[in-house]
């Protein structure tokens, strides 16, 4: 008789694995890589040296709460330390959040069109997703507002949006806020916050600083290019943040990631050269794409939903075998609910010049 091994707790099996951007190809030739949202600045030379100073000291190991980072992350932003909490990505702080404010019989929103993570964390606690719809792919805080039950116990609210780049004006955020329930988290996702350069949009700091329930989540991925040091951060209200470090790992960050987090913070100017690239690169490929025959839906962070036209063998999957076949991968976004678009990470300037060359050739094809 076949012996049978444990069985994990119902309903993970159901719960579809998240799927990373393609990161190669096979074969020999450069890559274009441009699926993941990374930085095309890289990590700040000064992170760079702050890492490898570590490695001497590897056998040692890191500060339990991140200290040096909170502190760091406090001075920058002008917050209280002791609200913040380090974890290893904001993906990491979801997934915390979730496991110590969810569970069976629970139920918590997302948008039509919001980060799969949230699903995932969601499901993981035995909890209930509940889908808010968006209009012109974009959250709406009535759809949300509407969603809410008694067993309402957190939103998620990815701001701005990934994959759409879209978001909501922080008049539409404290909106959203005073709608719900005082015992509802409302947990704000500004992982490309630092690229949005409208006037009326605001991270989250503002509520988290004057209510109980609001949670910020910010991560080193993106703008400071530490994606592969998974480093990440909450500011949360006192008791959300006590709450927080009684479940996670007590050395859930790593020395050299701390290290590389401090120095990056301290290099202003690294970051600000990213954000002048992305602006206007952000407006030029829009505008590339647009006189080639694609739109892509306004957005404020480093990406772009490129929408490709239906049938004609100008697909979204079409273009990808394209583009895969000249070395250059996007994001194909189907789980997102997006077979008709592809999403593109703005990327060095050869890199997006390349994008276009080959999407203008796409395009024009058996014309």
């Amino acid at each position: 008789m076949a012996k049978r091994g444990p069985n994990p707790r119902p309903g993970i099996l159901d719960i579809a694995p998240y799927v990373p951007g393609t990161s190669g190809l096979p074969g020999a030739g450069t890559v274009i890589k441009l699926s993941s949202n990374e930085t095309p600045f890289g990590p700040s030379p000064k992170a760079v040296e702050a890492y490898l100073a570590q490695a001497p000291h590897l056998s040692r190991y890191p500060d339990g709460s991140a200290a040096p980072l909170r502190e760091a992350l406090a001075n920058r932003y002008g917050l209280d330390a002791a609200r913040i909490v380090a974890g290893a990505g904001s993906d990491e702080l979801l997934n915390l959040l979730a496991a110590a404010y969810l569970g069976p019989g629970d139920e918590a929103i997302y948008t039509e069109h919001g980060f799969l993570v949230y699903k995932i964390a969601i499901l993981a606690r035995g909890a209930s997703p509940v889908v808010a719809p968006e209009t012109d792919l974009t959250a709406d805080v009535d759809a949300i507002l509407a969603r809410v039950t008694d067993a309402t116990r957190m939103v998620f609210l990815s701001n701005p949006n990934n994959p759409t780049g879209t978001y909501l004006p922080f008049d539409e955020i404290k909106r959203l806020h005073a709608g719900l329930p005082e015992d509802i988290i409302l947990v704000l996702d500004a992982a490309y916050a630092e690229y949005v350069r409208a006037n009326d949009y605001e991270a989250g700091i503002e509520l988290v600083a004057t209510s109980q329930n609001t949670v910020m989540t910010r991560t080193f991925s993106k703008i400071y290019g530490l994606a592969a040091l998974r480093l990440g951060w909450a500011y949360c209200p006192s008791a959300i943040a006590d709450a927080l470090n009684r479940i996670r790992g007590p050395f859930n960050v790593t020395g050299p990631s701390i290290a590389a987090g401090i120095a990056a913070l301290e290099d202003a100017p690294h970051m600000e050269d990213a954000v002048e690239h992305n602006t206007t690169w952000l407006r030029a490929m829009t505008d590339a794409l647009e006189r080639i025959g694609l739109t892509a839906t306004p957005s404020v962070a480093n990406f772009l939903l490129v929408h490709f036209p239906e049938g004609a063998g100008k697909s979204a999957r079409e273009a990808d075998s394209f583009l895969h076949a000249r070395r250059i991968i996007l994001r194909r976004v189907e789980n997102y609910g997006f077979p008709d678009a592809l999403r593109l990470t703005i990327g060095t300037e050869p890199e997006n010049r390349a994008v276009i060359e080959a999407l203008t050739e796409f395009m024009d094809g058996d014309r």
